[in-house]
């Protein structure tokens, strides 16, 4: 990840925006936000400012409204979240955290992607 800082809820809202539509004005990311939620054109241009100073986004300034594109992957900042929250919840424990996650409903496909991903990780550790 290009940054050390974890998104916060509403940074990762607009990178949702960002990694699904692609490089956005502010205006863009305001009007797909504020279908789903009550949120003002200024506060989306505040975080999006913020995501700039934190490395979370970059800036394209040569238009007169900027145009703002992600800097992180999609997997990249599953994978530091992840990876945080098996630290700070399983304490370190990737399989207290399956289990965890596979108590609640998980359906026969889910299961199926799971399983295909458990023996591949089997086969390359051979």
């Amino acid at each position: 990840m290009a940054t050390s800082q974890q998104p916060t809820k509403a940074e990762l809202q607009v990178l949702q925006v960002l990694w699904q539509k692609g490089a956005s004005t502010v205006r863009e990311v305001h009007e797909i936000l504020s279908k789903y939620q009550k949120t003002g054109y200024t506060t989306v241009l505040k975080i999006m400012q913020i995501m700039y100073d934190k490395s979370l986004v970059d800036r394209d300034e040569s238009a007169r409204a900027h145009v703002y594109s992600a800097k992180i992957t999609e997997a990249d900042t599953q994978g530091v979240m992840v990876r945080d929250m098996i630290s700070r919840v399983f304490k370190g424990s990737t399989s207290q955290m399956l289990v965890s996650a596979l108590n609640g409903k998980t359906s026969r496909q889910e299961i199926a992607e799971i399983r295909k991903v458990l023996n591949e990780l089997e086969n390359n550790n051979k």
